[in-house]
């Protein structure tokens, strides 16, 4: 009894989904002798196209393959995928041609693809109408883009032909009894338009418009009865065809005479593009390019005309192209024929297109259309006054014009120089090429026109609850662009682009936008406090004259004495002069080279397509594939990708699941982005029960199955809704509150904004009501606006430094210096004098010795006053500031003690804070308007409390070894802890982008998160991505291009260092790695907690050894003296490469009562020493290396609570990192300890929470990261 049948797998399609014949109904044509005599051919000009025949694949099913291996020249007895029109309703016609030719079907038999109307088809392959020609006509090509009901669109080509109308016994020596005559046989010839129509899920408008002309040299020579096996023959040459994965892989197809190349986009996020983009270059000018794709942003109802039906749809994909990653979300129907064109009358936006005869027509019966001439490159409007179609932002436009005009956009002027090709593959192979490297450079202009629009929206988003304050943006926006972006932000294209945003996607645009940043921007992502302008942004206001460029950047490590704190930048707007750095930042990315690009030949095709043929087809296609890969060098894995990918296609195709399903589990190795999940699974779901027990059995695939089918079916939907920004209508109390002002974009640390509850809560219930958020919220946009509108005289900016920014301004008020406003920076307070402006300094921050206010008698008033006491100055500085000076008392204060903070800690952070603390101050004194304003204000004094209830002083050492703190969390709602440093050192390629050979700090953070700085200058080279969703526990720099982490998940991750990207994955262990270290040259080792140890090829990601040691709790591994030492549980153990174990040490009996465990361990060649620290302890345990079985050596740490981490650093020293006591409150300490003389050298309060992680940057600098109550990192000098 045969098996029962598994569950059907439905194949993915290949490039056709369909292939129909269509003409003139056979029925409405008369004989030939008729035509012959009738010399006017008028009367048949004019006929009704229909669908002849249709081909829809699969063309060889299984069932068909089973019956050839019993007898495979029984071709008439396979099922056919194709019909035929009947002559009759009540018959079918039929079979005709060769044995093996059609039989009559039903086209009921024939499931047609969805998105493709057969009763709609034949006026979009005729659109001009179908006419009888008295002459041979030149045979056109046209393009299609059908939508189903749902919205996806597939694509189709038709090529149009002509045929002399005769019987069928006209053929004489393969040539038509017309041609045969003569001349003179002509005279009265009848040639009637047939059409074929190719539709596929892929956009390929070249290449099957290449494949038509090839089958069109086969159709204009053959019978009328051989025409429905010709396009059989040539519908299944395509259906066997894969589509190209994502990535630099083509295909390349011998279809005679032409070789047919099949491109694939460049990744799974980009448009596949087979056209030429530069074609609306030559229909338009660069003005004109801007206009139309203002109108698509906008979302206007817009109409392509043309006379050349081709060009209709050509130039509508390419605007479709220059808009991505913005997608054009509404109607799309490039081509209308004469009875369609009542679709323009539809009152919601599309984008459609006309010949150009329906003009006048189309701009007389519908209004508010957009009519886009491509003949003569101009736009019109069917009626003014319902079009309102703004201009584009300008300085984004003049660049976009610049870059345009600088394109060669003539294939001909760079083949001058040139000989002529006399080989035609070479000469398609030539144009091809130059015209991908065209493509290429019209994609960057145009995102960058789009991320020149678009690029500040990010600072009006709030990632954690999904909002865009749009209101606020388009405060930012110059004047003169203010229509422009009110339209565009209504758009669904512009919503759609928002929860990309949101989502952190990183597409085409994000990549871009990080790529061109200046240096600005990088330390804005690290700023906590509120933006505005700076002293340079205020210059460039005034003058044109570009900024000198920054300081060039070294790729070693920084000379961190001699850095200098990060200042605020500017806040951003569309007014912002493109400085020279930015312009050669651009164009460096715009100037780069295509990515490299590579090709695979498909096997020859034999027919008759038989199923042994095919099973022929497929085992050349897997022949040729694995020969390609064992041909390939392993570096290359974004090729091996791709043919891993089309390998498991074919072997599904062959039903070779196993081997399928092995392919596809290489993608973790080599590709993730290509796996394909869902036909994985459904793959999994169809295995026959015997192979589901082999397929258990082997470790990959047991892997791979547990983790496809253990996803739910129907996870929930995260929810991915935009909401713009609202004030509240209703009491909130804190927690309410707190996502109310994250969502308003004032404030995102948690901490500041309950404090700024308490004080909007004094002396009230603890509720705020929402007048009360509405006057905070006026009153802080009112300061921020008159702080973009503050503008000093050139004298005064000359004083002060570029970066520093004008945070409050008094009221003209009377000091001992003279008559004017005191204005506060984050590093100063100044007097700007007033008749003739000027600039009196009255202190920096960080020269104050006291401030107090005081009141001074006039007449018979007393006038408060502000005084302010220097260091370096002994007169004092007294400001008669009347009912602003208890609010001055507090800012200055709160920034005197910020300054304070910021020094002794080396954190810059502590200054913006202040200032956040300071202009909140600002905005509750103006919300409250009541005499306990102050009162209420003074809660948000939050560092001068902390001067005045506890020592601030850090102790010297401390302060002598602290060079700098930088804030990973910095932009996130709440700190997190640092997980896991390391610091990978730079290099010098010169391929690479120079920015990309600086050396990098790479911060793993909770739940997969990792942010890397730019080491050289300690800002932000990539803000926070993810890496799984677990905690990470290691990271190792396997060669210089791949850095490994190990993840709680039990996965490797590998991350690209030169595109930041993580698309590759290890899976071999099945527990937490815990433990990563290379061996030179190509080797590196893993560990996960159940005991295992790996050995990976780095250049091939392959096992290369694989052993258990017994027990479990393995959580470190290093590499010494040929041997892995490996800490796991209460013992390290020593073994070979191989897992011989060749010693081993074991918890002193003293601890091992506790039930302690080590935590890792470090080893001293030099001082031939091993390092170890247990689990809650706080000591540190030293054996001698020629003796482990000798009692180890202790050393106690003072005021250590417990030892989390430790490191070796040069040669000499040990740094210890836990937790500890300092001045009776728990603190983040560093123990520094000399490993020849076992002693403490330093010890250091490094953090306010405990240190989780250390890592040495080139033995100049150790770097600590901290719990998630602080969440910073502390860079420390190694002497």
């Amino acid at each position: 009894m045969a098996e029962a049948a598994p569950q059907q797998l439905a194949l993915p399609s290949g490039l056709l989904e369909l292939c129909a014949l269509l003409g003139p109904p056979r029925d409405s044509l008369r004989g030939p002798e008729q035509v012959a005599q009738k010399k006017d051919v008028k009367g048949l000009s004019s006929l009704d196209p229909e669908v002849l025949s249709v081909f829809v694949p699969p063309f060889v099913t299984k069932e068909d393959s089973q019956l050839a291996e019993v007898n495979c020249g029984t071709l008439g007895k396979t099922r056919r995928r194709s019909f035929r029109k009947k002559r009759e309703r009540a018959r079918a016609e039929p079979s005709k041609g060769h044995p093996g030719g059609p039989r009559g079907l039903d086209p009921e038999d024939v499931s047609i693809p969805n998105g493709v109307d057969l009763l709609a088809l034949p006026q979009l392959c005729f659109p001009g109408g179908m006419c009888v020609a008295s002459e041979p006509k030149e045979d056109c090509v046209h393009f299609l883009v059908l939508t189903d009901i749902c919205g996806n669109r597939t694509y189709g080509v038709v090529a149009q032909y002509y045929r002399p109308l005769h019987d069928e016994h006209c053929f004489y020596n393969g040539k038509t009894l017309w041609e045969a005559s003569g001349p003179g046989g002509s005279a009265a010839g009848c040639f009637v338009p047939f059409a074929v129509c190719v539709v596929s899920r892929f956009p390929y408008y070249n290449a099957l418009k290449d494949c038509l002309s090839c089958l069109l040299t086969h159709l204009k020579i053959c019978k009328d009865l051989e025409v429905d096996n010709h396009i059989k023959d040539f519908a299944a040459k395509l259906s066997l065809i894969p589509s190209p994965p994502p990535g630099p892989l083509h295909l390349i197809f011998n279809m005679k005479p032409l070789q047919i190349v099949f491109p694939s986009r460049v990744d799974p996020e980009s448009p596949l593009i087979d056209l030429d983009l530069h074609l609306p270059l030559l229909c338009f000018r660069p003005e004109k390019v801007l206009q139309i794709l203002t109108c698509l942003l906008t979302e206007q109802r817009v109409v392509f005309f043309s006379s050349s039906w081709a060009l209709l749809t050509l130039v509508a994909e390419c605007f479709i192209v220059y808009l991505h990653p913005l997608q054009w979300q509404h109607t799309f129907v490039p081509i209308l024929s004469g009875q369609m064109l009542d679709f323009v009358m539809a009152p919601t936006s599309f984008l459609m297109g006309c010949h150009l005869d329906h003009f006048e027509e189309v701009s007389k019966e519908a209004d508010g259309l957009i009519l886009i001439n491509i003949d003569t490159g101009s736009i019109a409007y069917s009626n003014e006054e319902d079009v309102d179609v703004p201009d584009i932002p300008l300085l984004a436009a003049q660049a976009f014009i610049q870059r345009v005009q600088s394109l060669q956009l003539h294939h001909e002027l760079d083949l001058a120089n040139l000989c002529a090709s006399t080989d035609l593959h070479e000469g398609r192979a030539s144009r091809r090429a130059w015209q991908q490297r065209l493509n290429y450079h019209i994609q960057q202009i145009t995102l960058h026109l789009l991320v020149s629009i678009f690029r500040e929206v990010k600072n009006h988003l709030n990632y954690e609850h999904r909002v865009f304050n749009s209101e606020e943006f388009l405060k930012t926006r110059a004047p003169g662009d203010q229509q422009f972006y009110r339209q565009v932000l209504d758009t669904y294209m512009f919503h759609a682009f928002l929860k990309a945003r949101l989502s952190r996607r990183m597409d085409a645009f994000a990549e871009m936008d990080l790529h061109t940043q200046s240096e600005e921007d990088r330390i804005d992502g690290m700023l906590l406090s509120p933006r505005r302008p700076t002293i340079e942004k205020m210059a460039s206001r005034r003058s044109s004259v570009p900024c000198p460029p920054p300081r060039r950047l070294v790729v070693s490590m920084p000379n961190l004495q001699d850095a200098g704190v990060p200042e605020l930048p500017p806040r951003n707007s569309s007014l912002r002069t493109v400085h020279s750095t930015d312009r050669g930042g651009s164009r460096a990315v715009l100037d780069m080279p295509p990515k490299l690009t590579y090709t695979f030949k498909i096997p020859e095709i034999h027919f008759p397509l038989v199923g042994q043929c095919v099973q022929v087809f497929h085992a050349d296609c897997v022949a040729q594939l694995s020969k390609a890969m064992g041909s390939l060098p392993p570096e290359n894995s974004a090729l091996l990708a791709r043919y891993f990918y089309l390998r498991g296609l074919v072997q599904l195709m062959q039903g070779q699941l196993l081997g399928a399903l092995l392919d596809f589990q290489s993608l973790y190795k080599t590709d993730m982005r290509i796996f394909p999940a869902d036909l994985v699974q459904r793959t999994v779901a169809s295995l026959p029960a015997p192979e589901r027990v082999q397929a258990e059995r082997t470790p990959q695939l047991r892997r791979l199955i547990s983790e496809v089918m253990d996803k739910p079916a129907d996870a929930p939907k995260a929810d991915d809704r935009v909401k713009n920004f609202e004030l509240p209508r209703r009491h909130m109390e804190l927690d309410d509150f707190v996502k109310r002002v994250q969502e308003s974009g004032i404030v995102k640390d948690a901490g500041i904004i309950h404090r700024l509850f308490t004080a909007l809560t004094v002396g009230h219930q603890k509720q705020i009501d929402p007048e009360t958020f509405k006057d905070f919220y006026n009153c802080w946009k009112e300061a921020e606006a008159e702080a973009q509108e503050v503008s000093l005289p050139l004298s005064v900016m000359e004083q002060l430094d570029k970066n520093e920014c004008v945070y409050k301004l008094s009221s003209s008020v009377k000091t001992n210096r003279g008559v004017g406003k005191i204005a506060m920076t984050q590093k100063r307070l100044f007097l700007l004098t007033e008749g003739r402006p000027g600039y009196v300094e009255i202190s920096t921050f960080r020269n104050i010795e006291e401030v107090r206010s005081t009141t001074v008698a006039f007449l018979l008033l007393r006038i408060p006053t502000l005084k302010i006491k220097m260091v370096s100055k002994k007169e004092v500085f007294e400001a008669n500031l009347k009912t602003e000076c208890d609010l001055w008392l507090l800012m200055v204060k709160e920034m005197w003690a910020g300054r304070k903070l910021a020094d002794d800690h080396k954190d810059p952070q502590y200054v913006q804070q202040a200032l956040t603390h300071v202009l909140l101050m600002d905005a509750v004194v103006g919300a409250l308007q009541s005499p306990g304003a102050i009162y209420a204000a003074s809660k948000l004094s939050y560092f001068d409390k902390m001067k005045n209830e506890m020592p601030m002083a850090v102790p010297k050492t401390t302060s002598e070894t602290l060079k700098h703190k930088i804030n990973p969390s910095a932009g996130e709602t709440f700190p997190r802890a640092v997980d896991v440093l390391l610091y990978t050192p730079g290099h010098l390629d010169p391929a690479e982008k120079v920015e990309d050979a600086h050396p990098k700090l790479w911060c793993a953070l909770n739940e997969g998160k990792v942010v890397v700085f730019d080491a050289s200058s300690w800002t932000i080279h990539q803000h926070c991505f993810k890496v799984g969703t677990s905690k990470l526990n290691c990271m190792v720099m396997a060669e210089q291009s791949q850095v490994w982490v190990g993840s709680e998940d039990s996965v490797i991750y590998i991350i690209n260092v030169h595109s930041m990207s993580c698309n590759k994955q290890l899976t071999d262990h099945r527990s937490s790695v815990t433990g990563l270290v290379v061996e030179a040259p190509r080797t590196v080792y893993s560990c996960s907690m159940d005991g295992t140890v790996l050995a990976w090829n780095v250049s091939t990601l392959r096992v290369t050894s694989r052993f258990q040691l017994l027990g479990d709790g393995l959580s470190a591994i290093r590499l010494h003296d040929g041997c892995l030492w490996c800490c796991t549980g209460n013992r390290i153990v020593v073994v070979t490469t191989s897992g011989a174990v060749c010693q081993e040490v074991k918890i002193d009996q003293d601890v091992r009562e506790t039930s302690a465990s080590f935590l890792g361990f470090q080893l001293v060649p030099e001082q031939e020493q091993l390092w170890a620290a247990c689990a809650g302890h706080d000591d540190v345990c030293i054996w001698s290396l020629q003796d482990l079985a000798r009692r180890p050596q202790r050393i106690r740490l003072q005021d250590c609570s417990e030892i989390s981490c430790m490191i070796r650093v040069k040669k000499q020293q040990i740094w210890v990192g836990g937790t500890g006591l300092s001045r009776g409150r728990p603190k983040g300490k560093i123990y520094v300890i000399d490993a020849e003389t076992k002693t403490v050298e330093k010890e250091l309060v490094a953090h306010m929470d405990t240190v989780k992680t250390l890592c040495s940057a080139e033995d100049r600098y150790v770097l600590s990261g901290s719990g998630r109550e602080e969440g910073k990192i502390a860079i420390w000098k190694v002497e």
